[in-house]
């Protein structure tokens, strides 16, 4: 039992930390890209290619960390053993 646990966990962390990455880079981006909403068509693009780089790198680390941690835990109570 301790095995399975142990890979459910580990899948469980992982591929939430896999989601939440892509997640928050999406999310980071959309509120990057919203400082360049009120530039002219060419420096709205070239303010876009500017912020979507560090955006997606700021919002993917933050998911992946923060959403392993919660998937870990998650998968921790899920796989619990109860004392009987």
């Amino acid at each position: 039992m301790t095995k399975n646990r142990i890979l459910i966990c580990t899948f469980l962390a992982l591929s939430s930390g896999f989601f939440g990455g892509y997640i928050g880079g999406q999310i980071t981006l959309m509120l990057h890209s919203q400082k360049c909403q009120n530039q002219p068509w060419a420096l709205n693009q070239m303010c876009n290619v500017w912020v979507t780089p560090g955006a997606i790198w700021q919002g993917s680390t933050t998911g992946i960390w923060t959403c392993t941690v919660l998937g870990a835990f998650v998968g921790g109570l899920v796989t619990r053993q109860t004392c009987d």
